[in-house]
């Protein structure tokens, strides 16, 4: 009697947590489960009706949707991205762990510094000053070289490789850190001993750097392919933004969601792209987890 008392008082204290979750994390996924079933657009508001599986099979199947291209550019971005993040981070933050370094505080105050600023300051600071036709200072260096100015944001090449250098900016300062912590927390005696068998500088980042800081830089790998995975404000604010498109398309699964609701309003068809990518992340996260248990 008293252990059940004990667990009604549990759930009664609980309850109200309880209640927040369902409303608002819960609910939002069953409505969109519920929206996109249905042809809910802006000519069907409130007389939509039960479509099925059709959004679906129209995201999946059918090639001139624009939803296969956006997941095949946003599996691109998101690869492409982690590789140059890792590598990048790794060579910087070992010529930051080089013995006798002198400004290494410095050093690291100022590669933190994009961190420090909002990400969408970032963004809009990259289109207007580097990367604008007209004024950005990218094409004014061109001009005093004698070449010819580049419409940066306009050809989708060119636009995906400058979203590419603006995400790489804004992600790199965490990758970083992490990967200076974990370069401190490997044993110098090991790298003594390599030396001594005259061991060159890639064969110990081989053979011990890398084994040694896996296990601490894999929880950041996770987060940031998470985080590149479903990254929508670069691509958005620097080519997408309504009202200042500049006519790259290269859409990530994240913008090619929000296009279909909020600017075209085909909102069941957006729901289904919104559950895919849901499935998507599940399925995902389930995996690593279910390899992180069997290692």
């Amino acid at each position: 009697m008293k252990q059940r008392k004990e667990s009604m008082y549990s759930w009664l204290c609980s309850a109200p947590s309880l209640l927040l979750i369902l409303l608002i994390v819960v609910f939002p996924i069953l409505y969109t489960a519920y929206i996109s079933v249905t042809n809910m657009n802006v000519y069907h508001w409130f007389n939509f009706s039960f479509v099925g599986l059709e959004n679906y099979r129209d995201a999946l199947f059918v090639f001139d949707s624009g939803f296969l291209a956006a997941l095949g550019r946003t599996v691109l971005w998101t690869v492409l991205n982690m590789v140059l993040q890792l590598v990048i981070a790794f060579v910087l933050a070992s010529l930051l762990n080089i013995r006798d370094f002198r400004g290494r505080k410095i050093y690291k105050t100022i590669l933190m510094v994009p961190w420090a600023i909002p990400g969408y300051v970032s963004i809009l600071l990259w289109k207007t000053g580097m990367f604008n036709s007209q004024f950005g200072l990218l094409n004014q260096w061109m001009e005093r070289l004698g070449l010819q100015a580049v419409r940066w944001l306009a050809n989708d090449v060119s636009a995906f490789l400058c979203c590419t250098v603006v995400n790489l900016w804004l992600a790199l300062p965490f990758m970083i850190m992490i990967m200076d912590g974990a370069l401190q927390a490997v044993d110098k005696s090991y790298y003594e001993s390599a030396i001594l068998d005259g061991a060159t500088w890639l064969q110990r980042a081989v053979h011990i750097t890398i084994p040694e800081i896996r296990g601490i830089i894999g929880p950041a790998v996770l987060i940031t392919l998470f985080t590149t995975f479903k990254q929508f404000d670069v691509v958005y604010l620097l080519t997408q933004q309504a009202g200042a498109r500049t006519g790259a398309n290269i859409h990530t699964i994240l913008t090619y969601a929000h296009e279909n609701a909020f600017i075209t309003n085909n909102y069941g068809y957006s729901s289904a792209v919104s559950m895919i990518i849901f499935a998507m992340l599940i399925l995902f996260s389930t995996a690593v987890n279910r390899r992180k248990k069997e290692g």
